[in-house]
This record gives C-alpha cells, sequence and structure tokens, in this order.
C-alpha cells in the first residue's frame, strides 16, 4: 500500500544518518523533499539508509542527492542492488556539466559562415540535379503518354493552372507594359531631342518592348505572382503530409503536381510576352501622339519599316527558357518545405527571389549570345 515518504535524522560521529521511509516517488514525496533539503544544508558528510524505503524513482533519488549536495557519497548509501543502480544512474547524470565551448569571434567566426554557405551552396547543387533529373524523366514519360496514352496527362489540372498562370495574370502584365512603354517614350524623347532626333523614339520603343521589356516584365511579374504561388501550394501539402500521402497511394508527386505547373507556364508565358509588348508598344504610342504628335499609322509603319519581326522573336525566344525557369524554381522550392511554418515562409520567399535573379542572368546570357550572332 502507498505511503507518504518520511525521514529522520541520527547524528554521528562521522556525520548524519538520514534514514529515508515510506514511498520517494513523484507524486508522494509531497513536502519531505524541500524538509530534507533544509536539514542538511549544513552537512559536509552524510550518509542514507533506503533499506526501509517502499519504492522510489528517479524524481526522489534526485531529491535525495540535490538535498545532500556535495555531501552525497553513493558509498555510504545502504539500499537493494536495484536502488543503488537507480541512485547511481541518476547520481552520474545529475552530476553532468554543459561543456560551454566559447563563441568564435573575428576570422573564426568568419571561416564558419564561409565554410556553411559553401557546404549548404553544395547541398542545394545537389539537390537541384537531382530535382532536374526527376522533372527530366516525368517529361520524357509525359511526352510518351501524350502519343500513346494522352488520357494519362492531367488535363483539367493543366488547363486550370494555364488560366490561373496566364489569363488572370493579364490586366497586371498589360497595366505594367504599358507604362514601361510610356517611359521608355518620354526618356527617349528626353534624351534624343538634344540632338533634334526626336523621331528616332519610335525605334527605340520598338526595340526595347520587342527584344528586352516585354519577355522580361512578364517573367519577373510571374516570378513573383506564379513562382511564390506553386512554393507555397506544394509547400502546404508538404506540410500537411498529403505528398507523401500520393508517394504512398503510387502517384508520382512531380507527374501530379509539378508537370502541370511546369506546363502552365511553358503555354502562358508566350501569350502574356505578346500581350506585353502590345500593351508596350501602345504606351509608347500614346506618349509620341500626345508629345510629338506623331499619329498612330506613322508610329506603326516606322515599328514595320526599321524595327521588323526580328526583334520580336528573338525576344519571344526567351519565353520558353524562362518559364521552365520558374515554374521549376517554384515547384523545387515547395518540395523542400519541411514541417514548419518559418520553413514554408523561408522558402516561399527564397522561390521569388532565386527566380528573378535567374530571369535576369538569362536575360544577360541570351544577350551575349545574340551579340556574338549579331542577330
Amino acid at each position: 500500500m502507498a505511503s507518504a515518504a518520511e525521514f529522520s535524522i541520527e547524528p554521528g560521529a562521522e556525520g548524519p544518518t538520514v534514514a529515508l521511509t515510506g514511498d520517494w516517488t513523484a507524486d508522494r514525496m509531497g513536502p519531505a523533499a524541500g524538509a530534507l533539503r533544509r536539514d542538511l544544508a549544513r552537512e559536509r558528510r552524510v550518509a542514507f539508509d533506503l533499506t526501509h524505503v517502499g519504492r522510489i524513482d528517479t524524481a526522489g533519488a534526485f531529491a535525495m542527492i540535490r538535498a545532500a549536495g556535495e555531501a552525497f557519497d553513493l558509498d555510504r548509501v545502504q539500499a537493494r542492488p536495484e536502488t543503488l543502480r537507480l541512485v547511481d544512474i541518476v547520481l552520474q547524470a545529475a552530476r553532468v556539466r554543459p561543456v560551454m565551448r566559447p563563441q568564435p569571434r573575428g576570422f573564426q567566426e568568419l571561416t564558419i559562415r564561409l565554410g556553411k554557405g559553401v557546404v549548404e551552396a553544395a547541398s542545394e547543387a545537389l539537390d537541384t540535379m537531382v530535382f532536374l533529373g526527376h522533372l527530366l524523366v516525368v517529361l520524357g514519360r509525359t511526352a510518351v503518354n501524350l502519343v500513346i496514352r494522352p488520357r494519362r496527362i492531367r488535363w483539367p489540372a493543366l488547363v486550370s493552372l494555364v488560366e490561373r498562370a496566364g489569363l488572370d495574370a493579364i490586366p497586371i502584365v498589360a497595366v505594367t507594359s504599358f507604362f514601361i512603354g510610356a517611359v521608355i517614350a518620354l526618356l527617349g524623347i528626353n534624351q534624343l531631342r538634344q540632338f533634334g532626333a526626336e523621331v528616332f523614339t519610335v525605334e527605340l520603343i520598338g526595340i526595347a518592348v520587342l527584344r528586352e521589356f516585354g519577355i522580361v516584365i512578364t517573367a519577373v511579374l510571374l516570378a513573383g505572382r506564379s513562382a511564390s504561388a506553386f512554393a507555397a501550394e506544394i509547400g502546404a501539402m508538404k506540410m500537411n503530409q498529403e505528398i507523401d500521402a500520393m508517394q504512398v497511394l503510387g502517384v508520382d508527386p512531380f507527374e501530379a503536381l509539378v508537370f502541370p505547373r511546369f506546363g502552365a507556364l511553358l503555354i502562358a508565358i508566350p501569350l502574356l510576352t505578346f500581350v506585353a509588348v502590345l500593351a508596350g508598344l501602345f504606351g509608347g504610342m500614346v506618349v509620341t501622339w500626345n508629345v510629338l504628335h506623331l499619329g498612330p499609322a506613322f508610329f506603326l509603319q516606322r515599328i514595320v519599316d526599321n524595327v521588323g519581326p526580328t526583334h520580336f522573336w528573338v525576344g519571344l525566344s526567351k519565353a520558353p527558357v524562362m518559364a521552365a525557369v520558374i515554374a521549376g524554381i517554384g515547384c523545387r522550392q515547395g518540395m523542400e518545405v519541411g514541417v514548419d511554418v518559418e520553413s514554408l515562409g523561408r522558402r516561399v520567399t527564397a522561390a521569388v527571389v532565386h527566380a528573378i535573379f535567374a530571369i535576369i542572368m538569362i536575360d544577360a546570357a541570351f544577350a551575349l549570345v545574340y551579340m556574338e550572332l549579331n542577330v
């Protein structure tokens, strides 16, 4: 039958002996642990008699050790063998002192941060290669299914994502491109007026919008709009273990989640680029019409005669690469989300930043290539 913890202290020549009785467990100790600690506060050498203890757990053993403090000596404890083993385990755990390592400073801290950065960069590169390899396998499998088994392709998801990433983005892309074209026209007029060559503002608008700003503005807007949405959607599914459930059911997450988003941007970005080009040219035409009094017919005729379709196809050739990069980065960051909300926010932010950085780098690479090709 359970009984409350009690103790008695008998003085001796080599220090007092404390006899514990009752149950020294977490739920039966009560005030006995505090009283024992107060009575042994000034003792330098203490012996314990646990032969009459009913039950004892780690809480009771720790209370006894803490009460004696530095005066506790396991050799002066009388108890059953199993009780001595318990007290010995608690004593070893209680006397472990945490190792306080000095915080790195100065050059050491710099080298540690550089080392962690290199390791993280290598890990990210490896994860990217794994993601790319899996995606290429899925694309190859989908290409085969498109010819042999087209019904296996998730057409409803693909069409829905094309609408969300394409049609729903038309207003923001058109408005932004309109003002970009207007700004280019204003800058061109102000600078070329010094040389009496304001009429060449039309060529400036045409080349800038057709070749660079149409695709770049579209890609940047979709990087902030679609890449973040892809990362958030897939990341939320990863947090809720929906992706694990799909794998248990035998469904490839890349085929069900990544490919529809990848295909949707491949279809949407060229269409949005065309919309952006029209809006940018319209913005530039409005400014030249109002400032230089050059009518729309004159504007369009100079675009056709002096700019031509080559610059449009140069800009449009970047669209598939931009689409692949935006979709790949957004989906990959979503797949890397952990189990906490902080990881989700960090990955969504990384998706937008990495996508915009990749867009600028790809555009610069295209510019160098086309310059070498004299296109």
